[in-house]
């Protein structure tokens, strides 16, 4: 009778737990809910619609054969999105792990470093953006002003008014403000690093270079997954740090997908108000989002293999 009251009464305490639970995490579900799979099934809805913002005519998949057959410049943002995320992140990670690394010495000055690298991280894209736009000023400029001093230009260099120099100056801006960010990741998963591991290897006469092929990269291996997935998704989705510089300028050949979708569903930089096939184009990026940090895990667990 005893073990029956008590089993009963422990079963009681867990349908309590099981609603506090339930209770404290439902303001959070249903807010989930409301402000992501709501604006979901609004996006597919609108997708097959022609819509302006007041007037609506259902069309059916013509947004999506638009999009595939005659709208080129939609398939240009999306090459300048993956040579812009990719090229600054070769730099970023392999710049993040390496500060993390010195950082991650019991050395005078480094909490210093460390906040003076995060700082990026916490100052709005939009001035971010604003501020290299001018630094990298045609005319009146610092970087020019800089070269000129040190007698490496001529003439001054019209960075934004190329495809590619520009592209480099956007991608640096964007390494700048988000180095900081992975760069606390990297040392969080080296901390957790046990240091006797490290103490073996020397005693063994195991080189620096070992110690991080052999012991660092294994055993930061799934941090480093989960940061350089989020590094990629964030850089795919890149729009602010466009809106404030460039403007995809010059001629559109600095455009990224959010920021081409962006100014069709404002009716931003010239481009009419066209909430419909805006909505087809958020629904094929939202895919090809998808799809890339699909075959990126696919890749990553077959590589721990």
């Amino acid at each position: 009778m005893i073990m029956k009251s008590a089993a009963s009464s422990l079963q009681i305490d867990n349908r309590k737990d099981a609603r506090q639970a339930i209770l404290m995490i439902l303001p959070m579900m249903i807010g989930f809910i409301l402000f992501t799979y709501v604006p979901i099934i609004y996006i597919l809805r609108y997708a097959l619609y022609s819509y302006n913002g007041f007037r609506s005519r259902f069309i059916g998949l013509e947004n999506f054969v638009r999009l595939f057959t005659r709208d080129a410049d939609f398939w240009k943002s999306i090459g300048n999105t993956f040579i812009l995320a990719f090229g600054k992140l070769a730099l970023e990670i392999p710049l993040a792990l390496l500060l993390a690394i010195l950082l991650n010495q019991n050395l005078r000055g480094t909490g210093f470093f460390r906040v003076t690298l995060f700082l990026p991280a916490i100052i709005s894209t939009a001035i971010v953006g604003l501020v290299f736009s001018l630094m990298f000023a045609a005319f009146d400029g610092v970087v020019n002003g800089i070269l000129a001093d040190l007698h490496l230009i001529k003439r001054n260099i019209n960075w934004f008014g190329s495809k590619w120099t520009a592209l480099t100056v956007l991608g640096l801006a964007s390494v700048w403000q988000n180095v900081g960010v992975n760069m606390i990741f990297f040392m969080v998963a080296l901390q957790r690093i046990p240091k006797e591991l490290y103490e073996c290897a020397s005693i063994d006469g195991a080189s620096p270079w070992r110690k991080f092929w052999g012991i660092t990269l294994p055993m930061i291996g799934s941090m480093f997954q989960i940061i350089l997935l989020m590094a990629i998704v964030g850089s795919l989705k890149i729009s602010d740090l466009i809106l404030a510089s460039t403007n995809g300028q010059p001629a559109g050949s600095t455009e990224v997908v959010m920021t081409y979708v962006f100014k069709y569903f404002f009716g931003y930089s010239g481009r009419p108000t066209e909430i419909g096939y805006a909505s087809a184009l958020s629904v094929i990026t939202g895919i090809m989002l998808a799809l890339v940090s699909v075959v990126y895990l696919k890749a990553t667990n077959r590589m721990k293999v």
